[in-house]
């Protein structure tokens, strides 16, 4: 079963987050797991089975177009579906709230996941994404 996250599940799907390798030292997971839940904006979606979170997606809407993050299946639960299943509640979590696209940012590296997706209908997009961090005014 997928349903929204619980304050209470905060930690326990962050481990998850961390045991598949998708945080990264200038993340803050903590932060992104209270942003999402206290936005309308925003939602973390989690698969239980047996009271243990297995899975989890955290989608987005900018009011333009709809974003998946921290994506995760546990590792000895994948290639059953479940990854598929979350991006299904994803994607309609967006549609529900206007979304007509969805996007999502992948390492180069990570081929297994540009597979998956790629295997979901994803398309690489012809643009490049830009960034930098910002530092604090204080």
């Amino acid at each position: 079963m997928i349903e929204a996250a619980l304050e209470s599940d905060g930690s326990a799907t962050i481990a998850l987050w961390r045991a598949c390798e998708l945080t990264r030292p200038w993340n803050d997971p903590e932060a992104d797991f209270a942003l999402a839940l206290a936005s309308d904006a925003g939602a973390v979606l989690v698969a239980r089975q047996d009271g243990a979170i297995i899975g989890s997606i955290m989608v987005g809407f900018d009011g333009h177009r709809g974003w998946v993050y921290y994506l995760a299946v546990s590792p000895d639960r994948r290639r059953g579906g479940l990854g598929r299943a979350l991006m299904a509640a994803a994607e309609q979590w967006l549609r529900d709230r206007g979304a007509l696209k969805i996007q999502l940012m992948v390492r180069e590296s990570n081929a297994d996941a540009l597979g998956f997706y790629a295997a979901l209908g994803l398309e690489r997009q012809d643009v490049v994404t830009l960034g930098r961090f910002l530092e604090d005014p204080a």
